[in-house]
């Protein structure tokens, strides 16, 4: 115990406050002497912080061993647990083109999800936070809860985010990706990089692994995991995609932008490459949905020239960012996350090939197990471990401690 500390009972009491519900966060119904155990605090301390706890809205008292029960004469033991109505976290994932939006208790357990599309860039910043709040109320009604019930909300947008929340850039696709969400979802909001959120949810699976998480959508971006961290950068733009343009030696199309994920790049290059392949293609002629990376994998799995060609040099790029990757920041492992890593799973086989001829150490690729939800699952890992580290600054059910701010996570 510091001097600080000694000398302020109010932030010891908020530090044993915290202890005692990130236990109970962990635990089922707990006695004193449960408590005791695990936080090495006094009995008398225990039992005066549980009775705040349960006036404040974080426990409630649990029922008494049924009679016949108990091991031991004498008075039952007080027991305790995290009261189940002391709130929600939420997490939207507020991409370019779809917003989805889970809500979960504070253990994790997810109560409720919905997912609507959005009219991409055309959608202004006040639109897209009207889309938020929509998405949001269909979550909260699957989850049988109401916004007054979320201790916390996290936002993971398609662009860099600083540490207070805000993209700090010019020109118009990330400043309408990142317009504030400053109306409330629900209690505190965080801001944070989509694929920041994904690689804390890859993370979380992974048994201290250095890696980068590649968000493969209509757009590409990195979060990169170094010695448990997530890396940041001066503006929130660690892992952004804008240094690809810059590198030699990469296939280009016509018209490419400098982050295309591979959604986008079936339908570009199988286009701009038509012209390298003499044999007819099943691709040619059709139209952009029809375009898809499913469609694509079944074509070249059947031989189809062109599909071969655009996979090939999907591989070729996969292979060329890892190693870039691996070079800057030498992590172990490229996990590929989001819209493509359902049907990508050949151009990762196949870049692993390409790497395997490499001199030097390569990192490990491997395809996403979290699905499309990536992201707003990253947000609720996010957003019960903000909670977790200092629970004192929440109020359960909405309270009014931080309630309404708009932060970067």
């Amino acid at each position: 115990m510091t001097s600080d500390t000694a000398r302020s009972p109010q932030l010891l009491r908020r530090i044993n406050s915290d202890a005692l519900v990130r236990f109970a966060l962990d635990s089922g119904v707990f006695t004193a002497a449960d408590a005791m155990r695990r936080t090495g605090l006094t009995r008398a301390t225990v039992l005066g912080v549980c009775a705040d706890l349960v006036e404040a809205g974080w426990l409630e008292e649990a029922a008494e061993v049924p009679s016949g029960r108990s091991s031991r004469g004498g008075r039952p033991a007080r027991r305790y647990a995290l009261r189940a109505s002391a709130g929600v976290v939420l997490g939207l994932d507020a991409a370019e083109h779809h917003f989805t939006v889970i809500v979960s208790d504070l253990r994790g357990v997810e109560l409720g999800a919905a997912t609507r599309p959005v009219a991409s860039i055309r959608a202004t910043g006040p639109e897209r936070q009207q889309a938020a709040r929509e998405v949001r109320d269909a979550a909260l009604a699957a989850a049988g809860r109401e916004a007054g019930d979320v201790l916390l909300s996290v936002v993971g947008v398609p662009a860099p985010v600083d540490g207070q929340g805000r993209t700090l850039t010019s020109g118009d696709y990330w400043p309408i990706m990142n317009p504030g969400f400053d109306e409330p979802l629900g209690g505190t909001v965080l801001l944070e990089n989509d694929a920041n959120l994904a690689a804390m949810a890859e993370d979380s699976l992974l048994d201290d692994t250095d890696s980068v998480t590649v968000l493969m959508g209509e757009r590409i971006g990195a979060g990169v995991v170094v010695d448990g961290r997530l890396l940041r950068g001066a503006r929130g733009g660690a892992g952004e995609m804008r240094f690809w343009q810059m590198l030699g030696g990469v296939p280009r199309a016509e018209g490419e932008g400098e982050a295309e994920g591979f959604p986008s790049l079936a339908r570009l290059w199988t286009r701009a490459f038509a012209h390298e392949v003499e044999a007819p293609s099943v691709l040619s002629g059709r139209s952009d949905p029809e375009l898809n990376g499913p469609v694509l994998m079944a074509a070249a799995a059947a031989g189809d020239p062109l599909a071969a060609l655009v996979v090939e040099r999907m591989a070729d790029r996969l292979s060329r960012l890892a190693l870039v990757l691996a070079s800057l920041v030498d992590v172990d492992r490229v996990v590929v996350a989001g819209q493509a890593a359902d049907w990508s799973g050949p151009i990762l086989d196949r870049a692993g090939v390409l790497l395997q001829d490499m001199p030097h150490p390569v990192p490990e690729l491997v395809l996403s197990t979290l699905g499309a939800d990536v992201v707003a699952r990253g947000a609720v890992a996010s957003a019960l471990s903000r909670i977790r580290r200092a629970p004192s600054e929440f109020e359960p059910r909405g309270g009014l401690v931080g309630a309404g701010a708009v932060v970067g996570a």
